[in-house]
This record gives structure tokens, sequence and C-alpha cells, in this order.
């Protein structure tokens, strides 16, 4: 390109300039700023966290501060999460020939070992119509024992004194659902033999809707020299229906149970019943009916499901599958 023709290009580019700065009229918009994100501040911590949902196992329901100061007793505690029953904790009635209390069962219903297993991480007590199952051809107060087949687990060891709490569902048949203390008694090193029923219920009552949601709680002696000796007639030594809000046969629910020389409390899910505080100053008139308190001794613990013929009986249609009583755990604390 020669001399000419780049000074007449420089000359178009300097009129070109010239022309754009003439054309503006000073309104043209300010270009817009990049916009720019400030980052979110971390959240200021919430002064008051939503509780846990999950309860603290290691702790009561109704204690989950651990105000009592609750030792868990291993002994009579269990997950049952194996595959079949522990048995250095826990006796099944009639296995061995082993029967507690002389005890088989209430006729018509009797024992099976057969009857008692661990299934689904959880103690299941069946109960099932067995017509030809071996059955004692001795009566039980005239009774018969016949067609119907239960069970009951016992602990090896006794305790005294605690919070025993036990996540369960009754069986859903006219049979109990039960749970239950008794003590070894004359001629041992503890007197006088009792019961403390923390609960028999009839969650498949057919007739009395009151019965599903009812746990039965009942004080009753076996020393004849007791005026409330349940066999003459005088007992139990104190008996108290506690409902419960919701037929016990229809989901699991928590029971839990303090035990002390001067109280006994029930909750359930974790609440203490309006009606399940049972004083000792109560039960005895402050003291002038003293044997009416007869739980001051060490105890086994019982599961197990019986029929109450007064109450009713299942017949073969209702146990066409087993009635299942289903115990998921079993915990007992004590004070430290």
């Amino acid at each position: 390109m020669n001399r000419k023709n780049t000074a007449f290009l420089f000359l178009i580019t300097i009129f070109l300039m010239v022309g754009n700065i003439s054309c503006s009229d000073g309104n043209d918009p300010e270009p817009e700023p990049i916009a720019t994100v400030d980052p979110e501040p971390d959240p200021a911590p919430n002064p008051d966290p939503e509780p846990d949902p999950t309860p603290n196992a290691n702790f009561p329901l109704s204690d989950q501060d651990n105000a009592g100061n609750w030792v868990l007793n291993t002994q009579v505690s269990d997950e049952f999460n194996g595959a079949v029953l522990d048995e250095t904790k826990w006796q099944i009635q009639g296995k061995d020939g082993i029967y507690k209390s002389n005890f088989i069962g209430r006729a018509p219903s009797q024992f099976s070992t057969e009857n008692a297993i661990v299934e689904d991480n959880k103690l299941k007590i069946l109960t099932k119509w067995e017509p030809n199952f071996a059955f004692s051809t001795t009566p039980q107060n005239g009774v018969a024992y016949e067609n119907i087949t239960t069970a009951a687990v016992i602990s090896k060891t006794l305790f005294l004194y605690g919070y025993m709490e036990i996540r369960s569902k009754a069986a859903n048949a006219e049979i109990t659902s039960s749970f239950w203390t008794t003590g070894p008694g004359a001629g041992s090193s503890i007197p006088n033999k009792s019961e403390l029923d923390m609960f028999e219920m009839f969650g498949g009552h057919k007739t009395n809707q009151d019965w599903k949601k009812r746990l039965k709680v009942n004080m009753i002696s076996w020393e004849p020299n007791n005026d409330y000796y349940s066999p003459s007639g005088n007992g139990p030594a104190y008996t108290r229906n506690v409902q419960a809000e919701n037929n016990t046969a229809d989901d699991f629910h928590v029971y839990g149970f303090e035990w002390t020389a001067e109280y006994i409390k029930v909750y359930i899910d974790g609440e203490l019943h309006p009606n399940g505080t049972f004083l000792k100053s109560e039960v005895t008139n402050n003291g002038a009916d003293p044997d009416r308190w007869v739980t001051d001794v060490a105890y086994w613990i019982w599961f197990d499901s019986e029929t109450f013929p007064w109450l009713g009986l299942p017949e073969a249609s209702d146990l066409a599958s087993p009635a299942e009583y289903q115990i998921d755990y079993i915990r007992v604390w004590q004070q430290n």
C-alpha cells in the first residue's frame, strides 16, 4: 500500500471517530453493573432445638433424664434379638419337666414348651387349638385340661424393687396376656410368698370392651396365715383396674411399673396413668390393714397366657392361627 492510500484511510478513521462523538446526545444509559451475590450467612444456632424423637433405651421412657439414677439390671432384661430364647436368663415352664410353683397352666389350657418362641426380634407366647396335645388327666378345680395350649416364660434371677418396663402387644383372643411376678416363699430365705401382677390383659374379649383396654393390677398373698390368702376366698389382697386409652391387642405400647417399698406407679407410653399410683398408706388404710401390702419380697418375672373360663374361652375358629402375645423387650432398672 502506497503512502497516499495510507493517509486516506487515516483521515477516514478520524472522521468516523469525530462523527460518533458529535452524534451522542449525552443521554445514553449507564452500563448495568455486574450483579454480585452475597454468600448466605450461617444460620444462628437454635436456642431450643427439637428433641430427638428416638427414646434413649438406657433409661425408662418416663425418666429420659434419668433423674432416678437408674442402672439396668441385665440379668432380668432382654431385647429378645437373638434367634432363640436366652435360657441362661429364662426358664420355659415345663422344660426338662420343671414347673415352678407346680403350675402347668389354668385349665382348660395347659402350658406347652413349644409355644414360647423368639421370632422377629420378639418373645412370642402362642396360644393354639391343639386337641391332640398330651394334656394332664387331672382336672384343676373340677375343670379338665383340653383343647388349648399356651406357654409361660420365667426369669431365673430374683430382684427386689426397681423400674420394670415392657413394650408389648396383647394377644387378640379370649386369653390373658400377663406380666407378673412371684417369690419363693416358705422354705426359702424369702418368707411371705406373694405375687404382684403388673398386668393381666384380655385384649381379644368378645363382649366386654373395657377388658380390651384393661390392665388388671393385683397384689396376691399365698401365705395361709394372711387374712387375704387367695385360695381361702378372701384374696386378692388388693386389686385395681387401670384402663388404657387403646385396645391392648391393637398395637404395641410401653408399660412401665415403678415398684418401691412405699408405692407402685403405672406408666403407659411414658406417662403416669391418672389411676396408676398405689400408695402403701392407701392400700393398708394407713397401716390399719397391713396384710394387704404383700409386695416387699424379691420376685421372679413371668410372661404367660392363661384361660379364665369365667371371662370366656376361645373356640377352635378363634385359634385357626395361633394367637400371639408379643413382647418386644423387658428392661429392669434399679437405683444405683
